[in-house]
């Protein structure tokens, strides 16, 4: 951590920050990373989906688009990686600069849009991975293209292609970067898609959990309405949230005058308030994960006991390097313990008893 602060850190800074996320994905490519032998605390170990999370911190989708550094990433301490976002044709995303850093803030803002190599490549990564061990868990994050004439059809390529090879796979209908993609939100919009995409998986032999993401920008009746239609759908999960198109007025940074979806450390407070709502509203019956300004244990904590079986971040790397995923996996176990949990699952929800 302190050589990524005070060497890599500001090095990757004089970059723009797509650039150094490029970079990144280069030196991790590469085998350039720092190797630990340290596991995790077998406190944190969980079984959801009948599948093994070593802890619940994962990477999520964003960092790894076109499923290439999933291993790497795996091995920097992280217990799962959602790779993606994939969409059935390659696209180039929207016009650059579209990412910027919020470094007083913790924050970063995107308007990607959706920037991958395609369905074919993505499924060859994924396809290979599943073919030659299939270790660790990793899920895929499913899109539509911007230019689509029809979204659900988007949808169901993706499930179609890649349910045989994927640990999970989640319907992602709530980045603010691609026009039309959070009307998908709505209450008959999202039974249509989910209908249809659960059908798409009927056919595959290995029939993966299957997750929608969702917006943090939703009103009441609109929280409630998707609540009722993961129930009804009979879903395997929800995560919590993608970025928000809100602005505090508490940002500092220039940047916070771009467009695009903020993540990090502005999105903490408003995502976990979200996962809360959630997890009363399904009755804790739907397994949700916990995404949205984690940098530390704490956080990761409080993102649990408000009801997350499963926690990710991604911007937190950002400003605080490859370590990141041991330090919080110490600091969760250690306040696990301190209330007397046996394991990290009894501290699912825990905010709720």
């Amino acid at each position: 951590m302190k050589f990524y602060a005070s060497i890599l850190g500001p090095l990757l800074f004089c970059l723009d920050a797509e650039h150094a996320h490029y970079l990144s994905l280069i030196s991790l490519k590469l085998g350039l990373y720092p190797r630990y032998i340290k596991r995790p605390d077998p406190i944190l170990k969980s079984k959801l989906w009948d599948l093994e999370f070593p802890t619940p911190l994962g990477v999520a989708a964003g960092f790894d688009k076109n499923a290439e550094v999933f291993d790497p990433l795996l091995k920097l301490g992280f217990g799962f990686v959602e790779t993606g976002t994939v969409t059935p044709l390659a696209q180039i995303g929207n016009d650059k600069p579209r990412m910027f850093r919020l470094p007083e803030d913790s924050g970063l803002i995107n308007r990607l849009g959706f920037n991958n190599k395609g369905l074919g490549y993505y499924t060859r990564n994924i396809m290979r991975w599943c073919n030659q061990d299939g270790n660790g868990v990793i899920g895929v994050n499913i899109g539509k293209n911007a230019n689509t004439k029809d979204d659900i059809s988007d949808f169901v390529a993706g499930v179609t292609a890649l349910s045989d090879y994927a640990s999970y796979l989640v319907i992602n209908v709530s980045s603010p970067n691609t026009p039309g993609l959070r009307n998908l939100q709505s209450r008959i919009n999202l039974k249509k898609l989910l209908d249809s995409v659960i059908l798409a998986r009927e056919i595959s032999a290995k029939h993966p959990p299957l997750l929608i993401k969702m917006a943090p920008d939703l009103s009441d009746i609109e929280i409630t309405d998707i609540a009722e239609v993961a129930i009804e759908t009979n879903i395997d999960g929800i995560i919590v949230s993608n970025t928000t198109i809100e602005r505090p007025n508490t940002l500092k940074n220039i940047n916070k005058l771009e467009k695009g979806g903020l993540s990090g450390g502005p999105l903490f407070e408003m995502s976990t308030e979200l996962l809360r709502n959630m997890y009363r509203l399904t009755d804790g019956k739907i397994p949700l994960i916990g995404v949205g300004g984690i940098s530390n244990g704490v956080q990761a904590y409080a993102k649990i006991r408000a009801g997350a079986s499963l926690i990710q971040l991604y911007s937190a790397m950002v400003y605080q390097g490859p370590r990141i995923a041991l330090v919080i996996a110490e600091e969760l176990a250690s306040l696990i313990k301190k209330d007397h949990f046996s394991s990290m699952s009894e501290a699912i929800g825990a905010d709720h008893r």
